[in-house]
C-alpha cells in the first residue's frame, strides 16, 4: 500500500475502461472535472462530493513560528490552505478495507 499514486494519466484510463469514451475524450472529461474543483476553491467555494467527501480553503492569520534549527522566531504570514474533510462513507470504506487487510474483519 504505501508507495502507491494514483495519477491523472491512471485516472483517465479508469474512466476510458469504464465509461466507454476514447482515451482522448476520457482525458477531456478528467481535466473538466479537476479543472471545475480547481476553479470553484480558488473563488473561496466549497466543494461537496457525495459519499466522498468536502474540499473547502480556510484562511490562517499571521502568527510567529520558530526556526527549528536555531530556535529564531520567524513570522509567518497569513495564507490560505486547502483543506479535505472526508465523508463518514469514505471513512468507514476506508476501515472496512483496513480491516480485511489486516485481517481483522468484524463481522
Amino acid at each position: 500500500m504505501a508507495g502507491r499514486t494514483l495519477t491523472r494519466a491512471q485516472l483517465t484510463e479508469a474512466v476510458y475502461q469504464e465509461v466507454g469514451l476514447s482515451r482522448n475524450e476520457s482525458a477531456d472529461l478528467v481535466e473538466t472535472v479537476l479543472g471545475e474543483i480547481c476553479g470553484a476553491l480558488t473563488k473561496g467555494e466549497m466543494v461537496k462530493i457525495s459519499s466522498f467527501g468536502s474540499f473547502f480553503v480556510r484562511q490562517k492569520g499571521q502568527r510567529i513560528g520558530r526556526n527549528p534549527k536555531t530556535g529564531e522566531e520567524v513570522p509567518i504570514l497569513p495564507r490560505r490552505v486547502l483543506v479535505f474533510r472526508p465523508s463518514h462513507v469514505l471513512k468507514n470504506r476506508i476501515n472496512r478495507s483496513l480491516g480485511k487487510i489486516e485481517g481483522n474483519v468484524e463481522s
